[in-house]
């Protein structure tokens, strides 16, 4: 019996007798697909090569340098020299099963990467969760194990961040070098342990309080906060986080539109720092060069034209 199309698994379907239209999955272009099965093994190939690649370039940037200005300092926001419209978007309190993948479609839809917060005990529930977040091109960070807001004492201190590091560290691959304390409290004993590890304690300057309020909302409030160089609090766990994924497309299209690119933590500060060094090697150079002209001998003074 003749068919007109052969229907392969995940809705994959080839027409019979002629040559496929190109055809797009994720972010492989699957170019001139034909009715024969021959060419399958190598379309697996170049699906799974394009996997390496994105694993491998995640890999390279696991260990990122924190620059020594901003090791166990507090940040809240970093904004560069130049006045170049740069933010960064953080979530706080997953992985969740959930958020966690609604939010990372969405940012990866539009292109933005960020910086994720996580809690000890959801990386250790959700460990494949918090590798996806870093396989996907976001920085992960120290959120603590169990969200505490009470004084801590030192070795509980201890015991929720290193425990958390090491999870995080476990799952992705990746040895966090940012903290942020729950709730923004500074003085529970958590955020000084952090510091004294040399992490870089994050705070933020725009608030969307998505832990209450409503998609719009969230929208109005995170415009009229941006700032260059600042630093956006959202949640991707802790409880329903609908409203947060019905804003996130919003967000960030309206910050696009003003002129905002969107960076991680760690790309920011790096941001800084180079930018800070080259004023610094500019001042030096002209520095340098006023030195140079002061200590120039003179030129000679003109003569005067002989008597006629």
């Amino acid at each position: 019996m003749a068919a007109s199309s052969i229907s392969l698994c995940a809705g994959l379907s080839i027409p019979a007798g002629r040559a496929a239209q190109t055809f797009v999955r994720g972010s492989t272009d699957y170019s001139g697909l034909t009715s024969t099965f021959t060419e399958l093994p190598t379309l697996a190939t170049q699906a799974w090569n394009q996997k390496l690649l994105t694993v491998a370039q995640a890999e390279q940037a696991k260990d990122f340098a924190v620059p020594a200005q901003f090791q166990g300092k507090t940040i809240r926001s970093v904004p560069l020299p130049s006045g170049k419209k740069v933010i960064a978007l953080t979530f706080d309190d997953g992985p969740s099963e959930k958020y966690t993948n609604d939010i990372l479609y969405i940012l990866e839809q539009h292109g933005v990467k960020a910086t994720f917060f996580l809690l000890g005990r959801n990386v250790q529930n959700f460990p494949a969760r918090a590798k996806q977040v870093h396989l996907k091109g976001h920085a992960v960070a120290n959120h603590s194990w169990s969200h505490p807001y009470a004084k801590q004492s030192p070795a509980s201190s201890a015991s929720q961040i290193d425990n958390t590091d090491v999870w995080i560290e476990r799952a992705t691959g990746v040895k966090p070098k940012f903290f942020r304390p729950p709730g923004g409290y500074l003085h529970t004993g958590l955020a000084q342990y952090a510091a004294q590890k040399g992490q870089v304690v994050a705070m933020w300057s725009a608030d969307s309080k998505d832990y209450y309020a409503s998609a719009p909302s969230m929208v109005q409030r995170i415009l009229k906060e941006a700032t260059p160089g600042g630093i956006v609090l959202l949640h991707d766990g802790g409880g329903d986080r609908t409203q947060t994924v019905i804003a996130l497309p919003t967000i960030i299209k309206n910050l696009q539109q003003q002129g905002y690119a969107f960076v991680t933590l760690p790309e920011l500060l790096t941001m800084q720092d180079e930018e800070m060094k080259a004023i610094a090697a500019q001042k030096a150079a002209e520095a340098q060069k006023a030195a140079e002209a002061q200590q120039a001998p003179p030129p000679p003074a003109p003569q005067a034209a002989p008597a006629p």
